[in-house]
C-alpha cells in the first residue's frame, strides 16, 4: 500500500463538518440534555473531544485534564538529545477551548464512577454525564529497588515533562567517556519503538559532544519493534557504541540502586554515569480507582471502546486492551476519532460504524537526518481487532534503503508530528 491509500484510508474514517455552540455545564443534567465528559487531555482525548464536537455540535463537551500545558512523548527524543528545546513539545488546550467550543477544566478527578454515570473531582466536585471517555494514560509498576522517588536519580523520561529535562540535563553534564544505560521493559508497554529511538538519539548527541562514550541496552525482552531498522542504523551511524543486551544474553535485570546507578544483572553488576530506568506499565491509577481494569489493563468492547465492565464508560488510548494496535499516539489519536464518531451515533440513536477501521503508524528518527517508520491498518471485530496488513495494508521501511530515502523519512517524521499536533490541538 502506497502512502497516498494509506492516508485516504485514515481520511475515510473521519470525514466531517461541523458547527459549534457555547454551554456551560450544570451540575445536574436535564432529560433532554446530552454531556460526554472525557477525562484526560492526550493523544486520545483531546482528539476525542475536538471531533466530538464537530460529530455532535449539540452535545457539551467537556474535557477535564489536570495540566494546563500537555508535553508529548513523541519527539521528545529530540529534546533529550539536543536537537529541540522543551517548548517544541508543549501544547495548551486554548483553542480547544475557544474554537470548538469545549468545556476545558483542569482539575485532578478521583474517580469515574459508573453507578451514578457521573466524575468525581479531587475538589468535592461531582459532574453527570451521559457517557465518558477515559484516556487514563500509563502508570508504572515499582520493583526490584526502583521505587517512587527513583526517578530523581534514575529518571524514566516515559512521561514528558521534567523528566525530559532532567534526564537531558544529566546526558549534558555526563563526562566524555561515560556509559549511559538504559533499562529497555518488558512488553507490553507505551510507544514500542521509543526506547531504541532515544538510544539512537542520545547516539547522535554522545557522536558530536562526547564521542569517547557507550551506550548500554540492558532489555528485559528479545527483540525489540523495528529491531532491524534500528540495528542497520546503529552500525552505520553509531559503529560500536551502541551495545544491545537481551533478557538472554545478559540483559535481564535482577536489581537496581538508583542513587548509585547500580544494576546488578545475571552476569554481574554495572554502573551508569546516566541512568535512564524505564519501569514497567500499567493502565494508569485512574483506570483502577474506576474499576475500569482487569489485570494491568482495561479490556474494552472493540468496535465502540466502550469498558467490558463499565457502562457507558469507554476507555482509549494507552490504557486499554486493543491489541494488535501498539501502545503510541497515533493509535490514541485514531482511537479518538472511531469513540467520537460512534458515540455521536450512539446519541442520535443510529447504528454504529461496522466493522470500524483504525490506523497506527509510526516514525522513529536514528539521526536527526535518518528516518525509519512503519504503518498499519486495523479492523475491528466482535472481541477483537484485525490487522489488515494479509490484505496489503500498511508496511515497514526498507532495509538498507539509500540515504535519500532516510533522509525523507525523517522529513516525514517531522511533518507527521505538526500534523498530528494541528490535528489534536488546533
Amino acid at each position: 500500500m502506497n502512502r497516498r491509500s494509506f492516508n485516504k484510508i485514515l481520511l475515510g474514517t473521519t470525514a466531517l463538518s461541523f458547527a459549534t455552540c457555547a454551554s456551560i455545564a450544570d451540575t445536574k443534567l436535564s432529560t433532554n440534555k446530552k454531556r460526554v465528559i472525557v477525562v484526560g487531555g492526550g493523544f486520545g482525548g483531546a482528539t476525542a473531544a475536538k471531533y466530538l464536537k464537530k460529530f455532535s455540535p449539540d452535545t457539551e463537551v467537556m474535557l477535564i485534564e489536570q495540566n494546563k500545558d500537555y508535553y508529548t512523548c513523541p519527539f521528545s527524543n529530540t529534546v533529550i538529545a539536543g536537537i529541540n528545546k522543551i517548548d517544541y513539545i508543549k501544547h495548551d488546550y486554548k483553542t480547544l477551548e475557544s474554537k470548538y467550543k469545549i468545556i476545558v477544566k483542569h482539575e485532578k478527578v478521583q474517580k469515574v464512577d459508573g453507578t451514578t454515570n457521573s466524575v468525581i473531582l479531587e475538589n468535592g466536585e461531582i459532574i453527570p454525564y451521559t457517557k465518558a471517555i477515559v484516556a487514563p494514560g500509563i502508570d508504572f509498576k515499582y520493583d526490584k529497588g526502583y521505587i517512587e522517588g527513583s526517578e530523581e536519580y534514575a529518571p524514566h523520561a516515559y512521561k514528558a515533562g521534567t523528566q525530559t529535562v532532567l534526564l537531558t540535563e544529566q546526558l549534558q553534564n555526563m563526562k566524555d567517556g561515560g556509559t549511559f544505560i538504559m533499562v529497555a521493559p518488558a512488553n507490553p508497554f507505551r510507544c514500542p519503538p521509543g526506547p531504541y529511538e532515544r538510544v539512537s538519539l542520545v547516539a547522535h548527541y554522545l557522536k558530536h559532544n562526547k564521542p569517547n562514550s557507550k551506550i548500554v541496552i540492558l532489555d528485559q525482552k528479545n527483540n525489540f519493534s523495528k529491531q532491524g531498522l534500528f540495528q542497520e542504523g546503529w552500525e552505520k551511524l553509531y559503529k560500536g557504541m551502541i551495545d544491545w543486551r537481551s533478557s538472554e544474553f545478559g540483559g535481564k535485570v535482577i536489581s537496581v540502586d538508583p542513587k548509585t546507578r547500580t544494576i546488578k544483572t545475571d552476569e554481574g553488576d554495572i554502573v551508569a554515569d546516566v541512568l535512564n530506568y524505564i519501569p514497567e506499565q500499567k493502565a494508569g491509577k485512574l483506570a483502577f480507582d474506576s474499576g475500569l481494569t482487569d489485570g494491568d489493563w482495561c479490556p474494552i468492547n472493540t468496535k465502540t471502546f466502550e469498558s467490558k465492565l463499565v457502562k457507558n464508560v469507554y476507555v482509549i488510548g494507552d490504557a486499554c486492551i486493543a491489541s494488535p494496535m501498539p501502545k503510541s499516539g497515533f493509535s490514541a489519536n485514531s482511537q479518538g476519532k472511531i469513540v467520537a464518531l460512534q458515540i455521536s451515533r450512539i446519541l442520535a440513536k443510529q447504528e454504529v460504524i461496522n466493522p470500524p477501521k483504525l490506523a497506527n503508524t509510526c516514525y522513529s528518527l536514528v539521526a536527526p537526518n535518518y528516518g525509519i517508520s512503519i504503518a498499519a491498518v486495523y479492523e475491528a471485530h466482535d472481541e477483537k481487532i484485525i490487522d489488515l496488513k494479509e490484505l496489503g495494508a500498511g508496511g515497514l521501511s526498507p532495509s538498507y534503503a539509500n540515504e535519500s530515502i532516510r533522509m525523507q523519512e525523517a522529513e516525514y517524521a517531522v511533518g507527521w508530528y505538526k500534523n498530528q499536533m494541528t490535528d489534536i490541538f488546533k
